[in-house]
């Protein structure tokens, strides 16, 4: 696919667009209208550009841009989430060892002078050397092994790596040494080169083990978008030590932030659900700063294993925040008077699952009620009837 002649042709641009969002499957029985051009490449130019549509909007709305398979759009960064890392970067030089779609080059070359994105598959590298001229940014395109070429590549300011977990692994537990690069034992040999790096990892990932393969590590940010954790981003100093600090970090209409030092412990009192309850969003519980969060907000905590906070004032919170209107002991009497009913269900340190609750008590999804399955601080199985606080991201 090197050569995007065919592609490119302005009949064949717009035949992309018109069919953007229509069912690849069902485009694929069509007749091919383009002889000259191979037609799963074109079903794959119109499936992945769809993906782009709200991912990738400078993409999606660019002229001839040139798309990789539908699958490797779904796993590159998205708009959001590399302008955020992008703000983490400045300086002279960065080199983007694992390259890849080109997305977080984009964005980091609007920070730094000089980005080289670094991609070993030949076309994937031409492709995103194509893409950078339609859209305007100056980014040097190298189609070598990453190891191989920065032995040759002198000093940056930053190094950024994405480590893909390697095909062979399925159902293993996500240790960095087992992606490639493998940058456990790389990372001497990065120093070498940089002051500083910048990986990425997917939130699979346990920070604790990451933390076990990786030395001088200064910062950790775990980025939401929404309430859906995306990555992890780790920054390394040549030299640190100490604990590094964690950020949790929900990108959205309203950004937030909460950053503490990772280790530390604290006191966190806990409490009857009074009129307030809280539920982090999944960046802070990712992040294990809920209690750093809850101390910092002179919040309760329900229970020990809960994660739900509480109080008798409104706060501000990163997460979602809901009035009490009753509390309800978890019995067979009790739930009789809610059997039913249609409400949104979630669990909380409780021996039961959301479908199976839902199925014992023939509870419907949705609607303006939520009710919270949990264990309070005597170990007493409760039901929290709430309604939501709208609180928008």
């Amino acid at each position: 696919m090197t050569d995007f002649g065919a592609l490119l042709r302005p009949d064949v641009q717009a035949y992309i667009r018109l069919y953007t969002g229509t069912d690849p499957t069902a485009l694929a029985l069509k007749p091919n209208p383009f002889p000259d051009v191979d037609y799963p490449l074109l079903v794959q130019q119109v499936a992945a550009r769809a993906k782009a549509k709200d991912k990738l909007p400078t993409w999606f709305n660019a002229a001839e841009i040139v798309y990789p398979s539908r699958v490797s759009v779904e796993q590159t960064s998205s708009e959001a989430t590399a302008h955020y890392k992008a703000s983490l970067v400045s300086g002279q030089r960065l080199a983007d060892l694992t390259g890849g779609f080109g997305v977080d080059s984009y964005f980091f070359s609007q920070r730094v002078d000089t980005v080289v994105h670094v991609e070993k598959d030949a076309q994937l590298s031409a492709l995103s050397a194509h893409n950078f001229r339609q859209l305007g940014r100056t980014v040097q395109c190298v189609n070598r092994d990453s190891t191989e070429w920065l032995a040759e590549a002198g000093t940056f300011d930053w190094l950024y790596i994405d480590p893909s977990r390697r095909h062979d692994l399925k159902g293993k537990v996500f240790l960095l040494k087992d992606c490639l690069p493998d940058v456990p034992a790389l990372l001497d040999f990065y120093f070498e080169h940089t002051d500083r790096i910048l990986i990425k990892t997917a939130p699979l990932l346990d920070i604790s083990a990451g933390l076990s393969e990786l030395h001088s590590v200064t910062d950790i940010h775990v980025v939401a978008v929404g309430n859906e954790v995306k990555e992890l981003l780790w920054v390394l100093q040549k030299n640190a030590l100490g604990a590094p600090r964690i950020h949790a970090v929900t990108l959205g209409n309203l950004p937030q932030s909460f950053t503490f030092p990772y280790g530390e412990t604290v006191d966190i009192a806990y409490g009857e659900p009074p009129t307030y309850l809280y539920e982090p969003h999944a960046a802070v519980l990712k992040s294990g700063g809920y209690d750093h969060l809850a101390a910092d907000l002179g919040l309760a905590k329900l229970a020990p294993h809960s994660h739900l906070y509480t109080s008798d004032t409104h706060v501000p919170f990163p997460g979602r925040t809901f009035v009490t209107r009753a509390i309800v002991p978890y019995s067979k009497s009790e739930m009789a008077t809610l059997k039913g009913r249609k409400a949104n269900v979630t669990v909380r340190n409780f021996p039961e699952t959301v479908d199976v609750l839902r199925k014992k008590w023939k509870i419907a999804d949705g609607g303006a009620d939520y009710w919270f399955f949990t264990t309070d601080k005597a170990n007493r199985k409760i039901v929290l009837l709430c309604a939501k606080i709208e609180t928008p991201l």
